[in-house]
């Protein structure tokens, strides 16, 4: 069992191994690159070179090597992954995503904004000239044709109206000799006109 971990302690680290070469004790990839994660090396290798590697790592202060070999293994792995775009094609398509996101997030506050605006009572009675004189049905109709396209929620605004449109028959008068329904005529036949 002790040879087993004399063995485990000496083994050279990734890339040592990978280069065939034996690890010395000064070796400047056995920090960051250890015997249990081959794959990390080698894709460096592939993209960058190991003696790119180690002009780098040599030209980089101790404490910020480690953070340039994370950042190199992240780089030579998407490039892998992705020969044209590499990392770049990873952080559009997040970019993207965002963005994407963002819209929608957008769009959902606006309805909720919408929603909530439309249940704040005002406490005043609604006048009879602002009442639609559409039935629920035709606003909702009206809603899907104007201006919501059928994409957006319609929601009709509820309120009863107190009176028929006065564009239908004997609407105002209910007399059936005036199938005009005007208002201003007066008994005998004689208009205010």
């Amino acid at each position: 069992m002790a040879s087993s971990s004399t063995s485990s302690s000496n083994s050279p680290c990734a890339a040592c191994k990978f280069l065939r070469r034996k690890c010395m004790p000064g070796c400047i990839f056995a920090p960051y690159f250890p015997p249990e994660e081959p794959q990390k090396f080698a894709n460096v290798h592939k993209i960058f070179g190991a003696s790119n590697v180690t002009k780098l790592l040599n030209e980089l202060l101790p404490h910020q090597r480690e953070d340039a070999v994370n950042s190199l293994a992240y780089e030579a792995e998407a490039r892998v992954k992705d020969p044209v775009y590499g990392c770049v094609g990873a952080i559009s398509v997040l970019q993207r995503q965002v963005q994407r996101l963002q819209k929608e997030l957008d769009a959902a506050n606006a309805d909720l904004l919408r929603y909530a605006c439309s249940e704040i009572p005002t406490g005043l009675p609604v006048p009879p000239s602002l009442v639609s004189p559409m039935g629920t049905y035709q606003r909702i109709e009206y809603g899907r044709r104007v201006g919501n396209g059928g994409n957006s929620f319609y929601q009709p605004s509820g309120m009863p109206v107190p009176y028929p449109p006065p564009w239908t028959t004997n609407n105002l008068t209910g007399d059936a000799n005036n199938p005009s329904g005007d208002v201003d005529q007066r008994e005998g036949g004689e208009s205010s006109m």
